[in-house]
C-alpha cells in the first residue's frame, strides 16, 4: 500500500499540490518573483570611524511603530555594507523619484558617494547624510542576524528630518525588474479612497 493510500504525508502528497521541487529551479523562481515585486528605495549612510559610506537598498521594511523599528538586509560582498554593520548608528533616507540620480550613485560600485560634487553633511552625532533628501531618520542599530551571503539588520529610529510631517506630492521611487520606476496613484484617492488592507494589517 502506498504512503498516500495509508494517509501518510510524502512526496506523492507534495506532487498533488503542484509544488515544485527545490534546488536550482526554486532559486530561479525566487529571483524571478522578486525581480517583479516592486520595492521602495532607501539610502543608508553611516560612518564607523573610517570615513562615510552610503548604499542603496530595496529591502527596507517596517517592524513596529512603537518603538519605531525598521530592518534591512546587507550583502556580505559589499564593503560599504560591512562598514554599516560595524556602525552604532545610521541615517535612513526615504528617497523619491527626484532623488533617483543620488540613489543610482549610491548603488554603483566604484563611485565616490561623498565627492566634491555631492551635497552631504553630518548630523550632530557625526552620521553622514544627504540634506537634499526631504525625509530621513537617524537610527541606532539594535540587532544583526547573519545569513548565508547577507546580514539582516534591525534599527530603531531616534530622530527625524525637519518638516517630516509635511505633505509630500513627489512620486515615490521603486525598483522592479532591474529598473527604476516612479510610483503614482492609479485613481484619485481623495475622491475615491482605495482600501487595500484590512484594519488589522501590519502595513502602516
Amino acid at each position: 500500500m502506498s504512503a498516500a493510500a495509508r494517509g501518510m504525508p510524502g512526496k506523492v502528497a507534495a506532487a498533488e499540490t503542484g509544488a515544485a521541487g527545490g534546488g536550482q529551479g526554486i532559486t530561479e523562481a525566487f529571483m524571478a518573483a522578486f525581480r517583479h515585486h516592486p520595492s521602495g528605495v532607501a539610502i543608508i549612510t553611516a560612518d564607523a570611524g573610517e570615513g562615510p559610506v552610503a548604499l542603496t537598498v530595496s529591502s527596507l521594511i517596517s517592524i513596529s511603530a512603537v518603538p519605531p523599528m525598521v530592518a534591512f538586509s546587507l550583502s556580505a560582498s559589499s564593503s560599504s555594507a560591512k562598514v554599516v554593520e560595524r556602525a552604532a548608528s545610521v541615517v535612513v533616507h526615504f528617497v523619491r523619484r527626484a532623488d533617483m540620480q543620488l540613489a543610482r550613485l549610491c548603488a554603483t560600485s566604484g563611485r565616490d558617494r561623498f565627492g566634491p560634487d555631492v551635497q552631504w553633511a553630518r548630523l550632530e552625532g557625526g552620521e553622514p547624510y544627504y540634506p537634499q533628501v526631504e525625509l530621513w531618520f537617524r537610527a541606532e542599530l539594535r540587532g544583526r542576524l547573519e545569513t548565508p551571503g547577507a546580514c539582516l539588520v534591525t534599527a530603531e529610529l531616534t530622530s527625524v528630518s525637519p518638516g517630516a510631517h509635511a505633505t509630500r506630492q513627489a512620486e515615490a521611487l521603486v525598483y522592479a525588474n532591474r529598473a527604476w520606476h516612479g510610483l503614482g496613484p492609479v485613481v484619485d484617492t481623495v475622491a475615491a479612497p482605495v482600501m487595500l488592507w484590512p484594519d488589522d494589517s501590519a502595513t502602516f
